[in-house]
């Protein structure tokens, strides 16, 4: 796949220039017209932002902050809290942070030992004979996209009419989707399979997809019922672990990765840098698309994080302790500080090298944004008690 030829040129220019054209529209023709999938550039009133967003090329502060400035929250209260799902599903799996492996394990044995492997293989190539179904499959694979609605049908079809481990549809859209996410991602594929809401499923139907795609699919022979998926008890929700302390007149390292593309509006009140590292490592992204786009973010921002912190920055396409060391060293840095990383591989590979780092003298802290900080403990339920938060918290942080 050829970027140039992908839905969303990935620069913050083009993230900020897509963002302003949907703001006078974030209101109510949002509400009114989000459900709806016409097709691939159809018009649809989605913001299309999701990979720009996943990468924090903008975040979620400066979009909300603006539809509320343009809307108020009565007239764009749908759209907010669109984007604030994406921050509870980040907030709910950092408090119980045993999903992901858990996912990560059912995933790998589904991979051996699912016995119809020519089922998954017709599903992945959009070869099962469902209209809609495969054309979907289809335009995840070409354009690394799909409406969220889309996936929500995929995924009701996936696990309730194919019958396929739900684990295997979460991996195809982490191996294809431009904007993968471990706790969107997964997160989602629970709440369709009844594992997120304990027994609460979200059934596919014909009525509804012709509805909602102006009629262009009403497949045929899907399931009529939705029996909720079961699975051992989920852990209590944990505090979310404490910000890392850093020596503030300490010469450091500034770390980028691809979970926060726009360190400037994370890092306040942070150590001299003296150089940035930003650190696109391919194998910590599950596919193609998204490593595509990735690479050519952190090129698009690396002279942006120069300027900003008057220091020469770097690209590197691995993330381990060894080149970090190097990396450290050669800038002069005692202290390497990044913008911090959620639950995924890229905060397991930290979490790995930063016992590495301390033993060669150098402290590694990760820095974690404030709209983190002020919603995430409030992720601990479902998200209904979380959305009756959420005009508080707006007034807390001045957005209201």
């Amino acid at each position: 796949m050829d970027i140039d030829s992908l839905l969303f040129p990935p620069t913050r220019v083009a993230a900020l220039e897509r963002f302003a054209r949907f703001v006078p529209h974030a209101g109510r023709d949002y509400t009114a017209g989000r459900n709806s999938d016409f097709g691939p550039g159809a018009g649809n009133s989605v913001s299309m932002l999701s990979p720009y967003v996943r990468y924090r090329m903008i975040t979620e502060e400066e979009i909300v902050a603006s539809v509320l400035r343009r809307h108020g929250l009565s007239a764009a209260e749908k759209f907010v809290q669109e984007v604030l799902w994406r921050t509870y599903w980040k907030g709910w799996l950092e408090l119980r942070p045993e999903i992901w492996d858990r996912f990560e394990s059912e995933r790998d044995l589904a991979r051996v030992q699912f016995p119809n492997s020519r089922a998954i293989t017709a599903a992945e190539n959009g070869m099962t004979g469902i209209e809609g179904f495969d054309d979907w499959a289809r335009e995840l694979t070409e354009t690394g996209y799909l409406h969220n609605h889309a996936r929500m049908w995929f995924a009701s079809i996936w696990i309730f009419t194919l019958r396929l481990p739900w684990t295997l549809g979460a991996d195809f859209f982490l191996r294809h989707l431009i904007d993968a996410d471990a706790a969107s991602n997964t997160l989602s594929w629970r709440w369709v399979a009844g594992l997120q809401t304990a027994g609460k499923t979200y059934l596919a139907t014909a009525d509804n997809i012709a509805r909602n795609t102006g009629g262009r699919f009403a497949p045929k022979g899907l399931a009529t019922q939705a029996a909720a998926l079961t699975e051992a008890p989920v852990g209590r929700a944990m505090p979310p672990c404490e910000p890392d302390a850093f020596d503030p007149a300490a010469p450091s390292l500034l770390l980028v990765t691809h979970e926060d593309l726009h360190p400037q509006s994370c890092l306040y009140g942070v150590p001299p840098i003296t150089a940035a590292i930003v650190a696109a490592d391919p194998q910590l992204l599950w596919g193609d698309a998204s490593r595509k786009f990735v690479r050519a973010a952190a090129a698009d921002a690396a002279p942006r994080i120069a300027s900003h912190f008057a220091c020469p920055c770097d690209h590197a396409e691995t993330l381990d302790a060894d080149s970090l060391i190097a990396a450290a060293k050669t800038s002069g840095a005692s202290q390497i500080v990044t913008p911090y990383a959620p639950v995924g591989p890229v905060a397991a590979q930290i979490n790995a090298a930063t016992p590495v780092l301390a033993k060669q003298g150098i402290h590694l802290a990760q820095i974690r944004r404030r709209w983190d900080n002020q919603y995430w403990p409030h992720a601990s339920k479902g998200f209904f008690p979380f959305k009756e938060k959420i005009p508080g918290l707006l007034r807390e942080a001045g957005l209201l």
